[in-house]
């Protein structure tokens, strides 16, 4: 069975998204694992596209469109019914979102922390720019380069690993369904069931914030819009 559920939620920005699931068959992981990618509605040419890579380079593919018809997005039944499976083989959850390219030592390294730490509840890789500098949504990680935090402040999900502990002591289906993503809401939750949170500044992840979701862009270039967005359409609920 596997130890390691890899998963990662996929929403359009196909070119971006090949990119971090070329990333992931490429990493060297030594426990036996599976790789998920959860297709959110993407249009029909990025469904085919994935559904080509799929054949192509061994991932499972699962169409959302085949699970419900709740429209975009659908974090929460990715969660649930990641968490459900990962539970059934008693094996660790990571994500890796689709604006993120790990390196090959990632995925093993984020295993291997969080199982020598038998109170982890999520252990994240640190996200970096092209430049290697940290950036969103881990910003106020910078100055603590090189090391290992017992964090309490939230940690995102762009690349974490949830312990089979957490998902055991903190059953999904108790999630708010009016929320949209729910990474703060878990790492809390994770600290109130007494477990704690690391984040790996030593395992740095690429990331390019917001390519499957680009009116988000505007949280940096026109934050006034991008509030009365958030406010008036209800968008974006943490």
């Amino acid at each position: 069975m596997p130890q390691l559920h890899i998963i990662t939620p996929v929403k359009d920005s196909i070119d971006t998204t090949l990119e971090t699931i070329r990333a992931v068959m490429d990493s060297e992981i030594g426990v036996t694992h599976s790789y998920t990618v959860y297709n959110d509605y993407s249009t029909p040419e990025n469904t085919r596209r994935l559904a080509e890579a799929a054949r192509e380079m061994g991932f499972r593919l699962v169409n959302l469109s085949d699970l419900t018809d709740h429209p975009s997005p659908n974090y929460l039944l990715v969660l649930q019914t990641a968490r459900r499976e990962a539970l059934a083989e008693d094996a660790a959850l990571c994500i890796v979102e689709s604006d993120v390219t790990v390196r090959p030592d990632t995925l093993q390294s984020l295993y291997d922390g969080a199982a020598a730490r038998p109170d982890c509840g999520i252990a994240a890789a640190v996200t970096v720019d092209e430049a290697g500098e940290i950036n969103y949504p881990y910003l106020y990680a910078r100055g603590s380069e090189g090391q290992v935090v017992d964090n309490r402040k939230h940690q995102s999900f762009c690349c974490s690993l949830l312990t089979p502990e957490l998902m055991r002591r903190f059953d999904f289906d108790r999630l708010n369904p009016e929320k949209n993503w729910f990474d703060v809401t878990i790492s809390h939750e994770a600290l109130d069931a007494g477990l704690h949170n690391y984040l790996f500044t030593t395992l740095p992840v690429l990331h390019r914030p917001h390519q499957s979701r680009p009116w988000k862009q505007l949280k940096y270039k026109n934050p006034l819009k991008y509030y009365w967005l958030k406010f008036t359409k209800g968008l974006d609920k943490i």
